[in-house]
């Protein structure tokens, strides 16, 4: 392997090599094991080699491995592949350290994904911490800054790589980190397969993918359908992803254009209180629909003017249309006068997105020093409209909403959204040893909010945020097989357009939230600081550990308020908030097996007292007021992580894996104070098992089992009113009570499928 410090004169096939190498940000050894005969070696561990990595958005010329100033986690497509999860998800939490998912929406493809205590959730209005990007653009929605886990086909995905902490280069929303999606194409992945699957809950899947290239050109497309019943009652999912992608390659040139699109229709069964537990699969209140409808266009480029000199850039354009039903009990009602016992809100969102990307990379000499310098800009812009409808129900056939009128507009509202960037980074290797990072992003912000009912004039409103984010990090190598880092690092959240919509306790809003006028919200400033060290022992066995601390100011918290709806509450600027916490992970080889592991220890909690009104916790004042006090727990993120993946290769066609995840108890949301009387939600351990067989040169059998033991648990909880304590769980408005309401998990599944490939 060419060594960083002594790059060619020319370009020639290498520096083509590297290029495509930081297109893909894929690293030369994956973080999980392939199968017992191919160790699985985190990226940030292959320490004697040096690796050259990406560590911005847009690719670059890429850092040697030993200069990265943090723990980076990279998994490779053919990961996902082998491990056959049933969406993109379900792998993370299986096997990334410090990452769990939560099942607020009831839905397997609508999950709220937790890194490090931040969230990156396709519910309008969860405060988001993570920022997550397809080859270079920015996914958020521009609107809400949600991600939809459900758009992007697993099919398309080379590589995945997360980087911790508030890393300023990653721009916008990387509070807790930021998480980078590289897609596949002809020149990486050619030939073709096709895959049939199906098993447990009526899920039934077909996938095809084929990539190839002639000459300088190269393609690749790859496409799924699938229809899945769901293991509770009104929650089924019909998913249908598209990925295609055309390119150029010579040796100073890398040229792509790509579609991403989805056409899917989720169903959820919310939260349901522990009173109904008599059975996990029955739903509170249905329907509940999201139509997902989605195209992104990406034109990304490459140019080396030489081996020291890199120009990327990328262009985009994004329409993303929602449609949501969802059905809710009136929390008004009363038998006289509000005999109303129900209400259907539907939502329409329409929004167009666009925006560049643009850096230049720059490999050069400080004295004697080896100088790595990036500088680039950016522009996100997005137009969205949003309505919301309404109209009352009655309760029938047990919980189902039907309308007894026709939906009336209560929300017309567009937004506007402008994002600019200019940001630089420098990378100096001192000597042999020492190396130090530092790095800087000027943010420029604007949400617009304009009214078109003409109805609401003070919802009419233009609110900008600035922010310099400052970034330092030094390694030190002090042995080839030895790397120990410290960094500090700031980032910034603006609030989005729904929390400004919504901050007044007195006016609490449901999610998707109607908007108001409400007071204005400020900004959340994160700043992170990270200890950590990595090493290798012998030939198979790698090692990390790092400590870190991230502390929020004026950090949005989505407050629960007293109501029938557990999704009803505002926001608020909350004061401080800390995630603090230990990684350590470790991979070995011993003969055909491979062991992966790692434990995550997090304490999330409130670092400033304040009040909210919560009225369903147990230990409310009489106006339904709970006191939370400084070091009162974060609901919803577990403190204790364990995970093991074991990967056995019984004979040279048989491949056998096992996933471990244990995660401790977690607090509902509503307990911000951690007295409600029905205490945690209970932690709880699974067990995943996989298997793929090959059956000839073309062909596999594959297997998975969810959940072995059939464990009976939960992952997300809050504190609710349940209006269903008549006979067999039916409405019964003068029997109200006060419950914690849970996200159950899915019992055990099984699917059986089968690949063939062709060249």
């Amino acid at each position: 392997m060419s060594s960083w410090k002594s790059l060619p004169g020319k370009l020639l096939p290498w520096a083509s090599t590297v290029a495509l190498g930081s297109v893909l940000l894929l690293l030369q050894s994956p973080v999980f094991a392939a199968n017992a005969a191919e160790a699985a070696v985190e990226p940030d561990q292959t320490l004697p080699e040096i690796v050259v990595i990406g560590t911005t958005p847009l690719p670059g010329i890429g850092l040697p491995l030993r200069d990265v100033a943090g723990t980076v986690q990279t998994i490779k497509g053919e990961d996902i592949q082998r491990q056959h999860a049933g969406n993109i998800t379900e792998f993370l939490e299986q096997n990334l350290s410090s990452l769990t998912i939560n099942s607020a929406q009831g839905n397997p493809y609508q999950p709220d994904v937790n890194y490090r205590g931040f969230t990156a959730s396709p519910l309008l209005g969860t405060p988001q911490g993570l920022s997550v990007f397809q080859d270079g653009v920015r996914i958020n929605e521009p609107f809400g800054d949600v991600v939809n886990w459900d758009l992007l086909p697993q099919s398309a995905i080379a590589g995945l790589q997360v980087m911790p902490g508030s890393n300023p280069v990653f721009g916008l929303n990387t509070l807790g980190g930021a998480l980078a999606i590289t897609t596949k194409s002809g020149r990486t992945h050619p030939g073709g397969q096709a895959e049939v699957s199906g098993g447990s809950f009526g899920r039934k899947t077909l996938e095809l993918e084929q990539g190839g290239t002639v000459g300088n050109i190269d393609y690749f497309v790859t496409a799924n359908d699938s229809l899945d019943h769901g293991w509770g009652d009104h929650n089924p999912s019909r998913v249908k992803q598209f990925f295609g992608k055309v390119g150029y390659q010579d040796a100073a040139n890398i040229v792509s254009l790509s579609l991403t699109a989805a056409d899917n229709a989720l169903q959820g069964t919310q939260t349901i209180p522990h009173s109904f537990l008599d059975n996990r699969r029955q739903a509170y209140t249905f329907p509940d629909e999201n139509i997902n409808r989605a195209q992104l266009w990406n034109l990304s480029a490459s140019h080396f003017f030489n081996d020291k000199l890199q120009l990327s850039t990328n262009a985009y354009y994004r329409n993303y249309h929602n449609d949501n039903i969802s059905s809710n009990v009136n929390g008004n009602y009363d038998p006289v006068s509000n005999p109303v016992e129900a209400n259907n809100t539907r939502s329409l969102i329409d929004q167009a997105s666009y925006g560049f990307g643009t850096q230049l990379s720059y490999l050069g000499k400080l004295g004697t020093m080896d100088n790595y310098v990036v500088v680039g800009v950016s522009g996100d812009f997005a137009n969205a409209r949003f309505k919301q409808l309404a109209q009352g129900a009655q309760f029938v056939n047990g919980r189902d909403t039907m309308g007894i009128d026709d939906f009336a507009l209560k929300t017309d509202a567009k937004t506007h959204n402008s994002n600019l960037a200019i940001f630089v980074s420098d990378t100096l290797s001192l000597n042999d040893k020492w190396s130090v990072t530092s790095a800087g992003r000027y943010n420029y912000a604007r949400v617009n909010i304009s009214d078109q009912t003409g109805l609401q004039p003070l919802l009419n409103g233009k609110n900008t945020f600035t922010r310099f984010n400052p970034g330092v990090g030094l390694t030190y190598n002090p042995i080839p097989t030895l790397t120990a880092y410290t960094t500090y690092n700031e980032g910034m959240r603006t609030p989005t357009a729904i929390e400004l919509a919504c901050a007044d306790p007195g006016a609490p809003c449901s999610l998707p939230n109607n908007f108001i006028a409400d007071p204005p919200l400020k900004p959340v400033i994160a700043r992170t600081g990270e200890f950590g060290v990595r090493g290798k022992l012998g030939t198979v066995t790698n090692w990390s550990a790092s400590v870190f601390r991230t502390q929020l100011d004026n950090d949005i918290q989505f407050i629960s308020s007293s109501s029938a709806s557990a999704s009803t509450g505002y926001f608020l600027n909350v004061g401080k908030t800390r995630r603090q916490g230990l990684e350590i992970t470790a991979h070995t080889l011993v003969g055909n097996l491979g062991v992966t592991m790692s434990y995550s220890y997090i304490d999330a909690t409130y670092q400033t007292a304040f009040v909210e009104q919560s009225a369903s916790n147990s230990s409310a004042s009489a106006n339904g007021d709970i006191t939370v006090k400084r070091g009162s727990k974060l609901p919803g993120i577990p403190q204790n992580t364990f995970k093991v993946r074991f990967d056995y290769a019984a004979t040279p066609k048989w491949n056998l894996g096992t996933n471990v995840v244990y995660r401790s108890d977690i607090f509902a949301r509503g307990d911000e104070n951690n007295q409600d009387s029905n205490g945690k939600i209970p932690g709880y351990t699974m067990v995943n098992l996989d298997t793929t067989y090959t059956l000839t040169k073309r062909l596999q059998l594959f297997a998975r089992v969810d959940n072995l033991f059939n464990k009976q648990y939960a992952n997300f909880g809050v504190l609710g009113q349940n209006f269903f304590n008549g006979p067999g769980h039916t409405f019964d408005g003068s029997n109200i009570g006060n419950e914690q309401f849970i996200g159950p998990g899915a019992p055990r599944g099984a699917w059986v499928g089968l690949r063939y490939s062709w060249s």
